[in-house]
């Protein structure tokens, strides 16, 4: 699929700090005024090999194409739009005594050729000794406008540590280009994140307003000003509006390809998993002080070779996560289900209701706790985001609940069972909305909840299973669900054995799947 699109902005123009120099060879005709400077943008990344048996996707996939560009344009530069420490499979494993918490993502974004990078809002999910890790360890430049490093001492930009020294991460940078004939150009960076994660070590400033303040300190001697955000699409439109001279945004956050055009500005949002790149070719006439981009819409599947340095390293995490899963009781590789309908693990749809694979998980936690009167699971456990073709592995069922837990077992008054229930149904659209036993019921013109078409008793005891985060108070308005409740009658032991499914999610729907297929 290939989208091509030119248009016309304004100049801009530049003043700031960080600059990065790119020099082609030595010009050999007269110089016409124009440069064109390559984008290939990637965002919310989580996976670094190809998906779908390796058909889509995959960090090896990108590298290639930014060599394919870079061998047409030697100003090609790769962005990361953000969300790609967590959430993934990895976190949780272990590496050199370690959590691994992204370090796969960084070794090989490295490796492929990252340049520049923003932060996401799931960037904070880690602690902050772990981001700070990730950090030092990268090889490209983070740029944070409205995001900041809160510590003790106050807040500040964060900052990157290495062998070279310490960086702090600049609200503006300013990339000087230069190609064969001899234009050169200034193109300032704007780095904007959504305030989503509240993490206690994150301090954030209003995206809109330094977005206007830091491009009125860039225009006047940039020649283009440019954002990488990652925002809403509605936010990304807002900020369109309110700073019309810029000449590009490249987003993230949604997962779903989004292409947008407010005024003069193209927003351009490629697909999760790297699914999609977009590359992005701007091109600025620095004698007449104007800018046109052309987007192309690029599809990464087999019809683009996989790098083979980066592939190396892909195949060192992949080996990594697998004897991590064995030690877990997963066989990542093994094939569970080969033929059949694809799964709907979309956001949009789990968050709002049932899918074929959210009946699937609430099935598969049944048949592990026959005993229970009702089945409950947050649609926010399930993190795929995405369809899952087949053949469906274990390790697609690993990736699609990448948190695990186990499923524990508590018997509790039908009064809290009812103010569980609503709760859930009142976070329609977030990941606190909740996923049911079938044989429960809501009747909006009772404002009435049913089991099995029986009204359910608030003086009655229900034994329930459920996703052990659900038992921490965690989820979104269910502060009130922890151990501690009056109405909590009785906690059961949680099963720890690799080979008792209730002990992690994932190998009760695994298990239950398998049993499916036969």
């Amino acid at each position: 699929m290939k989208t091509r699109i030119p248009f016309y902005a304004l100049v801009f123009a530049l003043t700031l700090s960080s600059c990065k120099t790119v020099k082609t060879a030595s010009p050999s005709t007269t110089d016409d005024g124009k440069i064109t400077v390559t984008f290939v943008q990637i965002n919310d990344v989580y996976e670094i090999a190809a998906t779908q048996g390796g058909k889509i996707g995959g960090v090896a996939r990108v590298a290639t194409l930014k060599k394919e560009e870079l061998a047409k344009n030697p100003n090609t530069f790769m962005v990361m739009a953000g969300d790609f420490l967590s959430p993934s499979v990895y976190n949780s494993l272990k590496f050199e005594g370690k959590r691994i918490r992204g370090r796969q993502m960084v070794e090989s974004l490295n490796t492929a050729g990252l340049d520049f990078a923003v932060f996401g809002n799931h960037e904070f999910d880690i602690k902050e000794d772990e981001l700070q890790d990730r950090i030092n360890e990268s090889t490209f430049t983070w740029i944070a406008s409205n995001t900041f490093h809160k510590t003790q001492s106050g807040v500040a930009p964060f900052i990157k540590t290495n062998s070279a020294g310490k960086e702090s991460f600049p609200q503006t940078y300013i990339l000087d280009v230069e190609d064969q004939d001899g234009t050169k150009a200034k193109i300032g960076f704007i780095g904007l994140t959504l305030p989503f994660n509240k993490a206690e070590y994150v301090s954030y400033t209003d995206e809109f307003e330094v977005a206007e303040k830091l491009y009125h300190q860039l225009k006047d001697s940039c020649d283009a000003v440019v954002a990488i955000t990652h925002l809403a699409v509605a936010e990304d439109h807002i900020l369109a509006q309110r700073v019309p001279g810029l000449s590009l945004i490249m987003g993230g956050h949604e997962h779903d390809m989004q292409f947008k055009k407010v005024g003069n500005i193209y927003i351009t949002k490629a697909h999760a998993n790297a699914k999609s790149a977009y590359v992005n070719y701007l091109t600025i006439d620095v004698k007449n002080k104007s800018t046109s981009v052309v987007p192309e819409l690029r599809m990464l599947d087999r019809s683009t070779a996989q790098d083979p340095a980066t592939a190396l390293i892909v195949k060192k995490w992949m080996d990594i996560g697998d004897t991590n899963f064995a030690a877990l009781g997963f066989n990542a590789q093994r094939i569970i289900r080969d033929e059949g309908e694809p799964l709907d693990g979309r956001e949009e749809m789990i968050r709002s209701g049932k899918t074929n694979l959210t009946r699937i998980a609430v099935a598969a936690m049944e048949k592990a706790v026959p005993t229970a009167d009702v089945v409950l699971l947050n649609s926010g456990s399930i993190r795929v985001d995405d369809i899952i073709q087949m053949p469906v592995t274990e390790y697609d069922i690993i990736r699609t609940l990448p948190y695990g837990g186990s499923i524990m077992e508590v018997d509790m008054k039908g009064s809290l069972l009812i103010q569980v229930l609503e709760a859930g149904r009142n976070n329609v659209g977030s990941g606190g909305f909740l996923q049911y036993s079938s044989a429960v019921d809501y009747h909006p013109e009772k404002s009435g909840w049913t089991l099995k078409e029986v009204a359910i008793d608030p003086k009655k005891n229900y034994h329930v299973a459920l996703a052990d985060f659900l038992m921490t108070g965690g989820e979104a308005n269910m502060g009130f669900l922890n151990k501690d409740h009056p109405d909590i009658i009785k906690i059961y032991p949680t099963s720890t054995s690799v080979t008792d499914p209730r002990s992690d999610s994932r190998l009760a729907i695994i298990k239950y799947m398998v049993e499916l297929g036969k």
